[in-house]
């Protein structure tokens, strides 16, 4: 029977998950009762997903603000601290600003605008234009900016976030300082000390600030990557992925997750004799074409993965064949020439015009983005993702 149908996803359902759970062999499960109740194969190159927080949660890796601040008051004593370049939000942000609030004596907060690393905007950046202010060379103190654009709520959250931000700061005992500048290097004319919070630009802004001369350098992923007494932790990453767990402590990014990955691979093939894939995903990468939020606020897509899932697709262009190659045939011809193309096709097609706009990005940031959309934020229970048709073409 000629197959019609490509790329499939399915969410499933499963236990909720607590601290100590065999996430590995649930999963396992998990999967093996989905393809009987739902009648489906499992096969070869078939993926399984699993979100990151389930298994953050299975291995208990939590922190209080407490083990925050300790670890902050650690790195700089009763300096006043430079905390640059947050994320705008009340899940990723507020509860590590109220630990690193309770470690210090005065925070001198800078804020990018008109929006931050991920598209959360403070202030439309027409409005910029219309004040004839230019972000990457002006330095706004907070009265300043009130008197520019008054106040201002998250498009989404409804939020008024230099607010917020102060209130959490003060609300630890901390006397706080709030500027605006795109420019690291602005931050020390205040404080050789600082404490930079952005995700994907880190690394270039500790060596500027390095280079400049601070004092002290530290960022996100540097705070708790070992255990404060006897607190959570992520070696790799510190504090960058976490989310808010409760109004004192957060959830870490989990730790060390390639045994998991590899040992639900092994599990099926025992079971099945079928070798899948298996990757854990945090945060997709896509932008949000409203809100103008870029989605990723982890460091990566998938902290683990199995093999068959590094790299990047090799794909041609179906409508660039159809339109340029064999452009004079038509029906069962056309499908026939395509076919042997791809069957024929290089194994590294990167500079190809019959390539062109085929997105090739990591396996792994193209597939977790299609299981955050798939399972979601929020009640859909579906921490399981289940792709099958993933590596397919038009040929099979």
């Amino acid at each position: 029977m000629e197959r019609i149908v490509g790329t499939t996803v399915r969410g499933l359902r499963g236990p909720i998950i607590n601290e100590g759970d065999q996430l590995g062999e649930l999963a396992v499960s998990t999967i093996l009762k989905a393809a009987e109740i739902e009648g489906f194969a499992i096969e070869d190159k078939d993926i399984f997903a699993l979100t990151e927080s389930i298994v953050a949660r299975a291995q208990g890796n939590y922190a209080t603000i407490d083990d925050i601040a300790a670890d902050v008051h650690d790195k700089f004593g009763d300096e006043t601290v430079g905390v640059i370049f947050p994320i705008l939000s009340r899940n990723r942000f507020s509860i590590l600003l109220k630990g690193i609030a309770k470690g210090l004596k005065k925070v001198v907060l800078m804020l990018s605008y008109p929006s931050d690393e991920v598209g959360n905007h403070l202030v439309d950046i027409d409005e910029l234009d219309i004040k004839g202010i230019n972000p990457w060379t002006d330095v706004l103190t907070e009265t300043e900016f009130r008197e520019h654009f008054g106040y201002k709520k998250h498009t989404f959250t409804g939020v008024d976030y230099i607010e917020y931000y102060k209130q959490l700061i003060e609300a630890e005992g901390a006397e706080c300082e709030i500027i605006f500048s795109n420019n690291a290097k602005t931050i020390l004319d205040y404080t050789p000390n600082v404490l930079t919070c952005d995700i994907h630009t880190r690394v270039r802004t500790k060596r500027i600030l390095t280079n400049q001369g601070a004092e002290k350098v530290y960022g996100l992923d540097d705070l708790l990557i070992a255990s404060h007494n006897g607190s959570g932790f992520n070696e790799t990453f510190g504090l960058l992925g976490s989310n808010k767990a409760t109004e004192n402590s957060i959830k870490l990014f989990p730790n060390n997750c390639q045994p998991l990955v590899d040992r639900i691979q092994t599990k099926i093939k025992e079971a099945t004799g079928k070798t899948i894939e298996v990757m854990v995903y945090g945060d997709g990468a896509f932008k949000d074409p409203v809100g103008k939020i870029w989605e990723l606020a982890d460091p990566v897509v998938s902290p683990a993965y199995t093999a068959g899932l590094a790299g990047t697709p090799n794909e041609v262009k179906l409508k660039y064949l159809a339109d340029n190659n064999f452009s004079d045939l038509r029906g069962e011809e056309l499908q026939q020439a395509i076919s042997e193309y791809i069957t024929n096709k290089n194994e590294d097609l990167m500079g190809a015009m019959e390539s062109q706009g085929t997105t090739p990005r990591k396996l792994t940031d193209l597939i977790g983005s299609l299981s955050d959309l798939t399972s979601g934020s929020g009640d859909k229970g579906t921490p399981f993702v289940y792709i099958k048709g993933y590596f397919d073409n038009y040929t099979n």
